[in-house]
């Protein structure tokens, strides 16, 4: 055991990967930038010893980012676009929603209104509610526009899709801006009327998934996974080059260790995640599920020394996990919550048991992500190859035969979302499958 995290201690792998990746620059969704990073991954997945390295094309919504603004009184406040907002201006009064939890949405007057969310929830509330979920509750209210408030200080507009997989382009123009901006838009507009204005090109792209594979080459399959793109106002390093530097890096010491695998593991990189996850739902809607024996999916790695997953309520997959953390005498947090917004998820609501791998940053939401300021400096080298020798052998105890990991019935993943009170959230986004 010891060489091989000596090895994985060592590795310039995965830390060579990330920085290629945000040298490239954009990588949005349907860019050439997002191509050449799919390409350079699989070169790196072939490098470091996995077999039949591959591109998988397919077809997404393009959005392309022109400017934005924000026009109150005589003023033209800083903000950015939220990606797949649509190309026009809405003018209306400035409601100001505080968090925009679903109960504000139920007593506010909203039709013809531009309506303001903060991007967290206050320590009270129950759960996460989403960006998307806000906005659809303010699509649902008849609201004008859209604005989102970050609420980590800096002057850090933040970022992030709306739209549905089934209406890729949103109903209102949607834009981001830092909490001081919204600061002052509450403190100086609310209740006067404001304009948002967003140009942005809609057009027909291509992404594509990267595969490869370690192990013995069987029907069943560990999918090893994270997401390739990232939004295209920052680096993308913690979001989520981090993922993929650790995909590459565990893929480095499996290919070392390929004849303790029972199980074929497959690598499965997406494109087009940070617009509604489309390329894991592409390969979702392909891939025979009873052939998955369980996902590990990067996505929020390396911003924390120690691992955060998501076990979804797979009682095997928080053993597997516990087993590891003891053998290594090495924390690692495991929630069994549920958590629908990452590429697991496509898989894990149909009952394929999923873990969404991420950190602890002792910060409220996304702190960095999805800014301006999610950039290489924000990391470290030492955490991707700690947290990919302990992914590794994860893969490899989740991998082994003598673990078996039953599939859930999609019935119970439904209840579960019932009782964790998501499946509202949901059904406004058009999420809700079942």
């Amino acid at each position: 055991m010891s060489t091989w995290i000596g090895d994985s201690f060592t590795s310039d792998a995965g830390w060579d990967h990330l920085e290629a990746l945000v040298d490239i620059g954009n990588r949005m969704a349907g860019s050439d930038g997002e191509r050449r990073a799919a390409e350079a991954t699989r070169e790196a997945l072939a490098a470091v010893g996995a077999r039949d390295a591959r591109l998988e094309p397919f077809d997404v919504q393009g959005w392309t980012r022109g400017s934005s603004a924000v026009e109150a009184g005589e003023t033209t406040q800083d903000s950015i676009a939220l990606p797949r907002s649509p190309s026009t201006t809405a003018t209306g009064e400035l409601v100001d929603l505080g968090y925009g939890l679903p109960t504000d949405f139920e007593d506010a007057d909203l039709k013809g209104r531009i309506v303001m969310v903060a991007s967290n929830v206050p320590d009270h509330y129950d759960r996460f509610v989403h960006r998307r979920e806000k906005y659809y509750y303010a699509v649902k209210a008849g609201a004008a526009g859209f604005i989102f408030r970050n609420h980590v200080e800096g002057c850090l507009p933040p970022t992030g899709s709306v739209g549905t997989e089934t209406s890729p382009i949103g109903e209102i123009p949607a834009v981001g801006v830092s909490k001081e901006v919204g600061a002052r838009l509450g403190r100086r507009f609310d209740g006067e009327p404001v304009a948002v204005r967003v140009d942005a090109t809609v057009h027909d792209a291509t992404s594509q998934n990267v595969h490869a594979d370690l192990g013995p080459d069987t029907d069943e399959a560990v999918l090893l996974t994270s997401h390739v793109d990232a939004h295209d106002i920052a680096e993308g390093a913690g979001d989520n080059g981090a993922g993929t530097a650790v995909v590459v890096e565990v893929a480095r010491a499996l290919a070392a260790r390929e004849d303790e695998l029972d199980t074929r593991v497959h690598c499965l990189v997406y494109g087009a995640e940070e617009v509604g996850l489309v390329g894991s739902g592409h390969d979702a809607d392909a891939r025979d599920h009873e052939t998955i024996k369980a996902i590990v999916n990067n996505d929020g790695v390396g911003r924390g020394r120690t691992l955060r997953l998501y076990t979804h309520g797979f009682d095997t997959l928080e053993t597997a996990t516990t087993t590891v953390a003891e053998r290594f005498d090495h924390p690692i947090t495991t929630v069994p919550q549920l958590g629908p917004h990452s590429d697991h998820w496509p898989y894990v609501q149909w009952g394929v048991p999923g873990i969404h791998v991420m950190s602890e940053t002792g910060d409220e939401g996304r702190g960095w992500g999805h800014t301006f300021a999610d950039t290489l400096d924000k990391l470290e080298s030492r955490t991707v190859r700690e947290q990919s020798i302990l992914l590794t052998e994860l893969v490899v105890e989740l991998a082994a035969d003598s673990t078996t990991v039953p599939h859930r019935d999609p019935a119970s993943i439904a209840a579960q979302l019932e009782a964790e009170d998501l499946a509202e959230g949901m059904r406004v986004i058009g999420d809700w499958p079942y």
